[in-house]
């Protein structure tokens, strides 16, 4: 059998194989096999044929993986309490404070030491389930 066919067998087996896994990272392996055909089509020696096929295997996953990242890193968002404004019941000695949100008492602590104790205070950050407060609303 000529080289560059089996290239292309491998290349073929590769990309189907990546249809079962769906990671793009086989297909990556598979383009470079092909590339590795290609590189045979065109009467290169067996190592230039290995050269080609492992420099592009390289690239390309390369590039998938850095395609993957992208695409599974959602983009920053401001949870949706940062910026609404709760009522304060009331202040423990600590400093800390319940507060009426949503149609229950939730934990709250101030942002900054100095921010008067008011009885409307806004949202500016979670910290699990207790709220961060201060009285002026954030920006957004």
């Amino acid at each position: 059998m000529l080289a560059h066919w089996a290239w292309w067998i491998a290349a073929a087996v590769l990309v189907g194989a990546e249809l079962v896994t769906g990671t793009f990272y086989l297909l990556a392996v598979g383009l470079a096999a092909a590339a590795g055909g290609i590189a045979a089509w065109l009467g290169a020696a067996v190592p230039i044929q290995f050269i080609v096929a492992a420099v592009c295997g390289v690239v390309l996953t390369i590039l998938a993986h850095r395609w993957r990242l992208r695409r599974m890193q959602p983009a920053q968002q401001a949870p949706l309490d940062v910026g609404q404004a709760v009522q304060v019941r009331t202040w423990n000695p600590d400093g800390t404070a319940r507060v009426a949100y949503r149609g229950t008492l939730w934990d709250a602590e101030l942002a900054a030491p100095g921010t008067p104790r008011a009885e409307t205070l806004y949202i500016v950050a979670t910290r699990g389930s207790v709220l961060v407060l201060s009285d002026r609303r954030p920006a957004t």
